[in-house]
């Protein structure tokens, strides 16, 4: 009912009419809820996750977390692309007087050019490409940083890179022991005093749990806390005042390049220096690919390259060690076994915590046991087993350490005389005062927990390449489902790291290297591994690897 003298009517209701609303509704709903009670609530699916069971578990992790950093550089990239082009037509609208018709032809012969590399670099061999690199790492810098590996340090050291750094003029070498948490102490000065004889020596660990600069700041902000052992990197402090003072003798501004095989740290030391996470660093052999500038200050400027080339005239423990592509001449199994038989079998049967063996086949049947890795049917899967052992030995985690040698000899490419050159300019009392404080704060294993290695000597590297042999023939019919998803997010060195991940891969035959998918050996053995477990029918309604990429 309107009021004579309001313009509308009012909303107001009787009370009884509004708790009578009321009920109704709440009717209504325990009507639904009882219904759906009847029905049965369909919960989402979770997403099951890694098992913890499942073989290189952390590396599909890791390289998950690569996948979403190329992600993210390639939006940078593209957010800087648009910023140039942007600039570009302010430039044009400030200045009329330039057409944009003289532009074109200027734009169009820089795509050609850039197709036309794209196009030599699809066609050339990676590996050729590596040398390249690494070349213009040698002669682009002052001084060169050798990372050996603590565990074998006379392995990491190749004498074709070395001769090459003497003949280049003058430029110092010094060598940085890395990993140096993985070896007992004694050990670890015995090194040291053999290889200062020679060359000036770093003691290095590097951090290698460090994130971007301003994660670090933000989370610094949330709270305080002490840093876990990993994230705590020893003789920075060392190596900072080594490079500092041979750039105050030099006079003027330094550039440090950071050369060694795959997987012995080279990037990590890097980020270390930095002290934030600038290089890709991860399990997987040759991620870096390209030589990458890297900026410490206004006077040092430190270069990465991708890592040596192994020669394949090497044996097959140094081959598995030292190279990414070691699968093109050895089997999984038998490099696997001539890595374990130059081992102390006693120690290798404590560390594993499986019964004395015989012979190698009968250590990875007992490992494989071990761990659980089963084919279909129940036997125990061998390969499998031996790719384990593989990852560990080459990783950051598993302790082994090699004697020096009784007698110290120099190099055959040195002489009293440029190792006296080498010396200069560095201060190596200062130096030693550093190393001697890095490993009093290291906390090493002791020698009855590692395991004692017999060291094949030096490796032989490539340098030239003209002495890289011919690439195999790829395999197109046997490529797998999996695989024929390649559009990869860097598209302008597709068609180069494309075999590049091929030879990261671990231990798989040899016939079918040329054909397996721009994926790293931890995720297809995760994948078999799995696969196995589960039927075949949810095998096909569960991808494992779109999961997680």
């Amino acid at each position: 009912m309107k009021r004579p003298k309001l313009k509308k009517a009012s909303k107001r209701m009787t009370c009884h009419k509004r708790y009578k609303i009321q009920k109704k509704v709440r009717e209504h709903h325990r009507k639904l809820r009882k219904e759906a009670k009847k029905q049965g609530r369909k919960k989402p699916r979770k997403d099951p996750g890694v098992p913890n069971s499942a073989p290189f578990k952390e590396a599909l992790l890791r390289e998950a977390e690569l996948r979403k950093q190329r992600l993210e550089e390639l939006k940078q990239q593209q957010k800087l692309d648009r910023q140039k082009e942007q600039e570009k037509k302010r430039k044009l609208e400030t200045n009329p007087g330039v057409k944009a018709s003289n532009l074109e032809p200027v734009n169009e012969e820089f795509g050609q050019r850039k197709a036309k590399n794209k196009a030599k670099a699809g066609k050339q061999n990676p590996k050729k490409l590596y040398c390249q690199e690494l070349k213009k790492v040698i002669e682009a810098s002052d001084v060169v940083l050798e990372v050996l590996d603590a565990r074998d340090p006379l392995g990491c050291r190749c004498p074709q890179v070395e001769e090459a750094i003497v003949q280049g003029g003058q430029k110092k070498l010094v060598l940085v022991l890395n990993k140096s948490d993985l070896v007992p102490k004694e050990n670890l000065e015995n090194w040291l005093n053999y290889l200062k004889k020679e060359l000036p020596t770093v003691v290095f660990r590097a951090s290698t749990n460090l994130k971007d600069k301003g994660k670090i700041i933000k989370h610094l902000k949330l709270k305080k806390r002490a840093p876990f052992k990993n994230e705590v990197c020893v003789g920075k402090e060392g190596l900072w005042k080594l490079l500092r003072s041979f750039q105050e003798t030099y006079g003027k501004a330094i550039r440090v390049g950071v050369i060694g095989f795959p997987n012995v740290g080279k990037s990590s030391i890097i980020n270390s220096l930095k002290q934030e996470r600038i290089c890709n660093v991860g399990v997987s052999m040759g991620l870096t690919r390209c030589m990458q500038v890297v900026t410490l200050d206004k006077q040092i400027t430190v270069i990465d390259s991708p890592s040596c080339i192994v020669s394949p005239l090497n044996s097959a423990s140094t081959l598995a060690l030292r190279s990414p592509a070691s699968i093109e001449m050895v089997k999984p199994v038998e490099a696997a076994s001539a890595i374990l038989s130059q081992a102390d079998a006693r120690q290798v049967v404590l560390k594993f915590t499986v019964p004395d063996f015989k012979n190698p086949l009968e250590f990875f049947t007992l490992l494989a046991q071990r761990r659980g890795l089963h084919q279909k049917g129940g036997s125990p899967n061998v390969e499998g087993a031996a790719k384990l052992m593989w990852s560990e030995w080459t990783g950051a985690s598993l302790g082994y350490y090699c004697h020096p040698p009784t007698s110290w000899t120099p190099s055959p490419h040195f002489n009293e005389g440029i190792m006296t050159d080498m010396k200069q300019g560095f201060n190596l009392e200062e130096l030693e005062k550093n190393n001697a404080h890095s490993i009093h704060s290291i906390r090493g294993p002791r020698s009855a927990r590692s395991i004692l290695f017999q060291s094949s000597g030096l490796t032989n590297g490539i340098i030239e390449e003209k002495d890289i042999p011919e690439e195999l023939p790829r395999q197109k019919e046997k490529q797998p489902e999996e695989g024929e998803d390649h559009n990869d997010l860097d598209s302008d060195q597709e068609s180069v790291d494309k075999e590049a991940d091929e030879e990261s891969l671990a231990m798989v035959p040899a016939e079918e290297t040329w054909a397996l998918p721009e994926e790293s050996q931890a995720d297809e053995s995760a994948q078999s591994y799995i696969s196995d477990k589960m039927t075949e029918e949810e095998d096909d309604a569960y991808d494992f690897s779109t999961d997680y990429v």
